[in-house]
């Protein structure tokens, strides 16, 4: 045990969709899975391996938490329930970003919001973090006048967000979208 949680074997892109097919067989009703971070890394091919999968419950599927207990055991792999809006205000319209992945039984798998997972990891501002970012935006998955726009449309409510600064969080959004900008002209000049 560390930190309270049992040491488990990382997730790759073969675990991952061994357990979208799982919890599409084993959950007694429809709903919808959002995959966040290193999941959504995972899928779209900038990671190798993450070592929790974050996900998001919306609407919640029947059964589900039974089936999440078992695949914990049976993939020897984490699995949290977190995602962007644990730690942001939900942005306006994240469900309508969100990227349909695939169906799996009566589940419907999506990746959460790129610019909300690029907004939290930019409160956040860990060095992996920012090469997400970074890795987000080389795969075109939001584009900065979105961020920019979501991080306006969010900054009144992030007083109810303690842990975030939201001055350091404009001064993150504003320097990452001056410097990637900055890249792309130079690379068309």
């Amino acid at each position: 045990m560390w930190n309270g949680k049992k040491m488990r074997e990382n997730v790759d892109s073969q675990k991952l969709e061994r357990l979208m097919q799982i919890l599409g067989r084993d959950a007694q009703g429809s709903g919808r899975i959002y995959f966040t971070g290193g999941a959504s890394a995972l899928l779209i091919g900038w990671r190798n391996s993450t070592v929790d999968v974050d996900i998001r419950l919306d609407p919640e599927p029947r059964g589900i938490f039974q089936a999440i207990a078992k695949l914990k055991q049976e993939l020897n792999i984490n699995i949290e329930l977190a995602s962007p809006q644990d730690f942001l205000p939900p942005l306006p319209g994240w469900r309508d970003r969100s990227v349909f992945i695939g169906k799996r039984g009566q589940i419907s798998f999506y990746h959460y919001d790129f610019t909300a997972q690029a907004l939290s990891k930019l409160s956040r501002g860990f060095d992996r973090d920012m090469k997400d970012v970074e890795a987000m935006y080389e795969q075109k998955l939001f584009s900065l006048n979105q961020l920019g726009n979501c991080f306006e449309a969010i900054a009144p409510d992030l007083i109810r967000f303690p842990s975030v600064d939201s001055d350091v969080l404009r001064s993150r959004v504003e320097n990452l979208s001056q410097r990637l900008q900055e890249q792309e002209s130079e690379e068309r000049s």
